[in-house]
C-alpha cells in the first residue's frame, strides 16, 4: 500500500467514525455534540481537499447541517 492510499484509507475511516458518532448524537438530541462532530467532519474534509483527495459521496450535504440551540 502506498503512503497516499494509506492516507486516504485512514482519512475515510475517520470520516466514517465521525459520521457514526454524529448520527448517535443526533438520535440522542445532543446539540453540543452534534456541533462538535460536524466541525470535525468539516476539518477532515478540509484536510482531504488540501491533499487533493476526492471526497465526493463521502458525506451527504445534509450531514453537515447544524441546528440552532434551543433553551
Amino acid at each position: 500500500m502506498t503512503a497516499v492510499s494509506e492516507f486516504v484509507t485512514v482519512l475515510r475511516t475517520r470520516v466514517r467514525g465521525v459520521q457514526h458518532a454524529l448520527n448517535t448524537a443526533r438520535e440522542a438530541g445532543h446539540g453540543y455534540e452534534i456541533d462538535l462532530h460536524v466541525a470535525r467532519l468539516r476539518e477532515l474534509l478540509d484536510l482531504a481537499k488540501r491533499n487533493d483527495v476526492d471526497t465526493a459521496g463521502w458525506v451527504p450535504p445534509a450531514a453537515l447541517a447544524t441546528v440552532p440551540y434551543q433553551d
